[in-house]
């Protein structure tokens, strides 16, 4: 028994450790069901009833985002690094859930399972998509994806400044801004930040907007694609995506702003702040867009169109920075241009854009910090004496970082192998499930093969195999292990 003069040490209750991540999804969630209201207005301008199901899926979202901050109201402005771990990961699990309710109540699709693959893949940016007859889709739904896709971009990018490098998540603690070196300060001041942010994401995707009207899009298409373009996520309003136009215009605006995604929007903030060289001296942008460069050639030495050197240009242009951002729009079956493309497709669909981005994948910082560690492994074995430094962008780069990003590495090839195993224990053949899996863990939207190849679609896939792959969009759009510390049980200790 304690004696009069010992205290026992507090410990927080559930309640008080919920209320901040509480009035974070609340906030996140009453963010959504507003934004729910503008296709329930397209659609009551174009005389569709859906309008009723988005009005009635923002109320109940709105309400619950909103019963959600009331009951967190006078939350300190801090949480704990744990705190973020949760909250990040359920934050992504509640907005897909209530994202899902307007595919669920229009009957565009059959069932909860397909509404939230949809979804999911539209908040993580990932493009893969269950519907089928996009042509003939509502307006309010085609809008409502675009929205998806948009909010997630946006929600990716302030994610990747403010909350990732603070929790060390396979090396983005690289990318450190000393607003933001404790977990205390994340609150305040990423609201601060992500105002900027949220100000350059609105200009580059009406500029986007603005340049694919130039190029003669409907209203309609080039509201919708702008934002799925500079997200980096690939939904389209058409079934064909960007092919069904038909334009190297078209296709010539896209990439532009897909490259544009995929490059920190951090730096576009700096350069309107009259900090343009940040921008070019910055070594990720230089060796993206570099390695973007020679990818393209190679997919235009791979196209089998000859006669016609320019259509093969814009193919490889087109469908190789698509796959490297991780955007996911087509304008041919490249998967039907011989063995030697489909094994090139599906390496780069891996390697992402820029972090701070709303690219996907491995993203390119971790592939030049591989390269450096490499680099430096071989001098120390022709020279044992010798002391190497690794450099990262000019800067030294520290041995915690370099082992965060092997670990990444590892645990990427490690649960890429789960889940291909897993998809082709549950009925696809090895081909579709090892391009099934890469595709949701890259967050990059089509697949291989004809199933899920770039003229299909994920509709026929199974309940089991479509959960599997929901799972894996959540794992690889959080960085993995946002998600999979939560499954150990040490995490959960006091």
């Amino acid at each position: 028994m304690p004696t009069p003069y010992t205290t026992k040490s507090k410990q927080p209750d559930f309640f008080s450790v919920m209320r901040p991540i509480m009035l974070v999804n609340g906030l996140l969630l009453m963010t959504l069901g507003v934004s729910m209201l503008i296709p329930a207005i397209v659609d009551v301008l174009a005389n569709n009833l859906d309008w009723q199901v988005f009005v009635s899926a923002s109320l109940l979202t709105t309400l619950i985002g909103a019963g959600l901050y009331a009951g967190a109201r006078g939350t300190a402005s801090h949480m704990s690094t744990r705190q973020a771990f949760v909250m990040v990961t359920l934050a992504w699990i509640v907005l897909p859930l209530f994202g899902s309710l307007p595919y669920l109540w229009s009957g565009i699709v059959p069932s909860f399972t397909d509404a939230m693959f949809e979804s999911m893949s539209g908040i993580t940016t990932t493009g893969s998509t269950v519907i089928v007859g996009l042509d003939f889709a509502p307006p309010g739904i085609l809008l409502w994806r675009g929205i998806q896709q948009w909010l997630g971009g946006l929600g990716i990018i302030v994610m990747a400044v403010a909350v990732l490098p603070m929790l060390q998540i396979g090396g983005m603690q690289l990318f450190k801004i000393e607003a933001f070196d404790t977990a205390e300060k994340i609150m305040p001041r990423a609201t601060q930040i992500s105002g900027s942010l949220t100000m350059m994401f609105v200009l580059i995707t009406f500029m986007c907007t603005i340049a694919y009207l130039a190029v003669g899009m409907k209203i309609d298409d080039a509201v919708i694609h702008a934002m799925t373009t500079v997200a980096t996520g690939g939904f389209s309003t058409k079934d064909a995506s960007l092919a069904y136009f038909d334009s190297y215009w078209v296709d010539g605006v896209a990439t532009v702003f897909m490259v544009a995604g995929s490059i920190p929007f951090i730096l576009f903030v700096q350069a309107m702040g009259g900090n343009v060289g940040a921008l070019f001296r910055n070594s990720q942008v230089r060796t993206f867009l570099g390695l973007l460069f020679i990818l393209t050639l190679v997919g235009w030495w791979l196209h089998p169109e000859r006669e016609n050197p320019i259509l093969g240009f814009f193919h490889s242009l087109l469908n190789v920075t698509s796959l490297v951002t991780g955007t996911g729009y087509t304008t041919t079956d490249y998967s039907s241009w011989g063995y030697s493309s489909q094994i090139f497709f599906f390496l780069i669909m891996f390697i992402g854009g820029c972090a701070g981005s709303t690219s996907c994948g491995i993203k390119i910082f971790r592939f030049q910090i591989l390269f450096e560690t490499l680099k430096q492994h071989i001098k120390r074995t022709l020279q044992p004496n010798g002391i190497f430094v690794m450099h990262y962008n000019g800067k030294l780069l520290k041995d915690d970082v370099s082992a965060a990003v092997m670990n990444f590495f590892f645990l990427f090839a490690i649960i890429f192998a789960i889940v291909t195993i897993m998809l082709n224990a549950s009925g696809l053949d090895i081909i579709t499930a090892t391009s099934a899996a890469a595709t949701a863990l890259a967050n990059v939207g089509p697949g291989m093969g004809d199933i899920i190849g770039p003229v299909g679609n994920f509709k026929s896939l199974t309940e089991l195999q479509k959960w599997i792959l929901t799972a894996a969009m959540l794992i690889g759009r959080l960085e993995l292990l946002t998600v999979l510390v939560l499954l150990l049980p040490r995490f959960w200790r006091v």
